[in-house]
């Protein structure tokens, strides 16, 4: 009876092991989570834009973060912001982003290879444009923990990469407005088991 009770416990503490060590699920926090884009402009500035709206998650394993992922879509035609009612409607027109067609853009990881200890590169299929193409981008870990104003458990990293926009298809401007877009990405997620979102 002893054995059989011991057998139980060491089961019982394997799960419990093997459901700690498993990815934990977040959800993007909405407020302190930020995607912004830049290109060069005729080589006199490096103008930026930014997405407002965006939905998805990620798992994050810190003790094997190669096992993490990441998924997001991105609303273009709600979301982009280039601080100017006049350029967000030219961005949007059918020779950029065409966004009455194509409204979102969505990215989901493939594979994360751990380069340090706090840093990764994440690569994932971007569709945009109805065009799906690898994109790889640099990520740094920044920091886990209990958020101060409500509890929430958050985990926080900064993502930077680059793209060619003709890859997609997206060719106005070239050279004028550069082919190469810079990415430069903040992100906090709450983990879903403390439910709200941060404020």
């Amino acid at each position: 009876m002893k054995k059989l009770i011991s057998l139980a416990s060491a089961l019982i503490l394997f799960t419990s092991a093997q459901a700690l060590a498993a990815p934990e699920t977040y959800k993007y926090d909405p407020v302190h989570t930020q995607i912004f884009f830049s290109v060069e402009h005729l080589g006199f500035s490096h103008p930026q834009g930014r997405f407002d709206k965006f939905d998805g998650s990620f798992t994050f394993d810190q003790e094997k973060p190669e096992s993490s992922s990441a998924e997001i879509t991105i609303d273009v035609k709600n979301g982009l912001n280039m601080d100017s009612d006049l350029w967000n409607e030219h961005m949007k027109a059918p020779n950029f982003f065409n966004a009455e067609k194509f409204p979102t853009m969505h990215f989901k990881s493939t594979k994360i290879e751990k380069t340090g200890d706090k840093t990764a590169n994440m690569t994932g299929d971007l569709t945009l444009l109805g065009v799906t193409k690898p994109v790889t981008l640099q990520v740094t870990f920044n920091k886990a923990g209990t958020f101060p104003m409500n509890k929430n458990y958050v985990a926080g990293f900064s993502l930077s990469g680059t793209l060619k926009r003709s890859d997609f298809g997206m060719t106005n401007g070239i050279p004028m407005v550069s082919d190469e877009v810079n990415l430069n990405i903040q992100v906090e997620g709450i983990r879903q088991d403390f439910g709200t979102m941060a404020k």
